[in-house]
């Protein structure tokens, strides 16, 4: 009897410490990165349903156990009563008794509930499953479904490019900078590149281009007088667009190759179908090894546009070489489907190149969700550029949508011209099946905010269909009275050039009555040229000269800077499984920040207004300020790094690695 007491006894202790009932009293870090329903996640919801049936089997147990011990404990009771007892014992007792029967009924009143609890519960967890079992079923056969909608899709598109009397796919008359997939790819292009229609009217002038010195004798005819052309200025020469000289720094010129792995992105992909991709934690297979900061310092890869419009005495002429520079941003993503590593919390980068590019530029992350980092950059040069930018991206099933959100700023000191603009929309096309290729589509405004100047630039989405060359670009630079200057035209992969308009007239209605207006044009000037990629640059993801050495160690930079980052290090030296277990203890070491931040906010406010409030984050270097221009608030560098660097005073700095 005793034994058996002791075993059950046991057995309450066993439910009442059990792990699995301390599981739901973890606490929530709020953060979003654990929300995919992965395999494992299956799993463990199984086991959870699998561990609650066995705790309430251990209830109805408990249950007896108190009905049986209780009426053992009343009759003991009972007995003692019957007993012959000096009076002041019977009077304590006495009191033993009636504690002994509040307690019957108290325990009666809670095995009473714990009665309807355990049926009610039963009957649910029987509902719960069957519920899960139709939701699984359901999604597997969603998943198949798309695959193959997908599959045949591609099939389509392959049987129409073959059919009898389709003409030759239009970009193989273009040089090999304008194909789709690198040199020799032609034949997988074909087979497993998804093409789609381009925007209807993809251009709403046109181009001709006649000789400087018939300018005046065919501006006597036409609706707008001509424009004056000076051959003073060089400036939009493309000849003084070449970088001179080798950099005053050697830096290294590649990283170990690639490693060979093969996985299935779809496998991952399926899970995420209409789902903000930075709150889905990704395994380092998929990313390159470059943080999203670094990818924001690339955009500076052609700064010597900058550094030669500030010699600009037509504020027309600058904004050419401001909208060669906006496009230019897009040239090193032509082949580049991996995707950065999402920055830490407080992360920063730091590009102290004044030496050899003139300028120094520093980013912080601000924002963890949505991720959101400030960027600052001055220039000896006589111009300083800064943005807030945070990433939204989507899944919409056979593609990615990548849409950066913030204003671009540009100031040139000297004139105190002010240019903002935003990025344009970037797509990943054949997620489910096919060869990953990215597109940049849709329309960007540059403004210049003191002469009210204008530059429509138009990136056209690539079509199989269409007659034009692949990834174009067209624009149109007009003064503060709508009268247009200069027409841009090539590919954001490539080249831009620039051609002076000396005259325009509307034309003829077409067929469906759309008029588009002509511009008469001097030939064209080379604003800017893409550098040829690095030798292997295949195997080195496809990094730039600039790009690959981002990445590369250097003394003295804060204790937050990407280049410090363990896993993003181990992915670049090839251990991309250690990189893997690194990247998932600093996203946990993340969360237990924020898990903290959330306790601290806690105690002196409601559960909502703690969650606001963990998720702020004061940044070292930036501050939250309104944009007199756009109206919007916005992260500006507050200075101060550059001062703490020549210190190596990094004390204010957050242990984030």
């Amino acid at each position: 009897m005793k034994g058996r007491g002791c075993w059950e006894l046991a057995s309450v202790r066993s439910f009442c410490s059990s792990g699995c009932l301390n599981k739901f009293k973890k606490d929530d870090s709020g953060d979003d990165d654990d929300e995919t329903a992965s395999p494992a996640d299956k799993s463990e919801l199984h086991c959870t349903i699998q561990s609650l049936s066995l705790k309430l089997d251990d209830l109805s147990t408990c249950n007896d156990l108190i009905a049986k011990h209780g009426a053992a404990l009343q009759r003991s009771l009972s007995e003692l009563d019957g007993l012959k007892i000096p009076y002041e014992s019977s009077e304590k007792l006495k009191a033993v008794n009636e504690r002994a029967t509040l307690f019957r009924i108290t325990s009666n009143a809670m095995i009473n509930a714990c009665r309807d609890f355990l049926e009610l519960a039963e009957t649910h967890s029987r509902k719960w499953q069957r519920a899960l079992q139709y939701e699984q079923e359901q999604r597997i056969h969603l998943e198949e479904t798309i695959e193959q909608l997908a599959k045949q899709h591609n099939s389509l598109e392959r049987a129409f490019r073959s059919a009898p009397g389709r003409a030759t796919n239009p970009t193989k008359s273009f040089s090999e900078g304008d194909l789709l997939t690198p040199k020799g790819e032609d034949s997988e292009e074909d087979e497993d590149t998804e093409y789609f229609d381009a925007m209807e009217d993809s251009t709403s002038f046109i181009t001709v281009i006649t000789e400087a010195k018939e300018d005046s004798r065919k501006a006597e005819g036409g609706t707008t007088g001509p424009v004056d052309w000076t051959s003073s200025d060089n400036v939009l020469d493309g000849t003084s667009l070449v970088p001179k000289g080798p950099p005053k720094v050697k830096r290294r010129a590649r990283i170990p190759d690639k490693p060979n792995y093969s996985l299935n992105l779809w496998s991952i992909m399926k899970n995420c179908i209409g789902r903000e991709l930075s709150k889905i934690p990704m395994p380092v297979n998929f990313n390159e090894p470059l943080s999203m900061l670094q990818r924001l310092t690339e955009d500076l890869e052609y700064h010597h546009l900058l550094d030669k419009a500030v010699h600009c005495t037509s504020s027309v002429e600058q904004m050419c070489l401001v909208a060669a520079f906006s496009v230019s941003s897009y040239s090193t993503t032509v082949h580049r489907i991996a995707k950065p590593f999402n920055p830490m919390l407080g992360e920063t980068f730091e590009l102290d190149r004044l030496d050899d590019m003139g300028l120094r530029s520093l980013c912080e992350q601000v924002s963890h969700h949505p991720p959101s980092a400030a960027h600052y950059v001055f220039s000896k040069h006589g111009w300083s550029l800064w943005q807030e930018i945070t990433i939204s991206s989507k899944f919409r099933g056979k593609y990615l949508s990548i849409m950066p959100l913030g204003a671009i700023h540009l100031e040139f000191q000297a004139s105190g011209n002010h240019y903002v603009w935003r990025k344009s929309t970037s797509t990943v096309h054949n997620i489910i099946v096919g060869k990953l290729w990215i597109d940049q589509t849709g329309d960007i405004e540059i403004v210049n905010h003191k002469t009210q100047d204008r530059c429509q630039l138009k990136f056209l989405p690539y079509s199989y269909f269409s007659k034009e060359v692949a990834r174009k670009v067209t624009g149109v630079v007009s003064d503060s009275q709508g009268k247009a200057h200069y027409v841009l035209s090539g590919s954001w992969d490539e080249q831009m050039e620039c051609a002076k308009i000396v005259q325009s007239s509307p034309s003829s209605p077409s067929s469906d009555g759309k008029q588009k207006t002509v511009y008469q044009t001097l030939p064209a000037k080379l604003l800017w040229k893409k550098y040829p990629l690095p030798e292997n640059a295949e195997n080195m993801y496809y990094f730039s000269e600039l790009a690959l050495t981002l990445n590369e160690h250097e003394e003295g930079v804060a204790p937050t800077d990407s280049r410090l980052r363990p896993d993003q290090r181990l992915m670049e030296k090839g251990h991309w499984d250690e990189a893997n277990t690194e990247k998932q203890r600093l996203e946990e070491k993340q969360r237990l920040s924020r898990r903290r931040r959330l306790e601290a906010c806690s105690r002196g406010c409601g559960t909502e207004e703690a969650e606001k409030e963990a998720d702020v984050y004061m940044p070292l270097w930036f501050e939250k300020r309104l944009d007199p221009l756009t109206g919007e608030t916005a992260c500006m560098y507050k200075g101060g790094y550059w001062e703490a660097k020549e210190r190596q005073d990094w004390h204010m700095c957050p242990n984030i690695f």
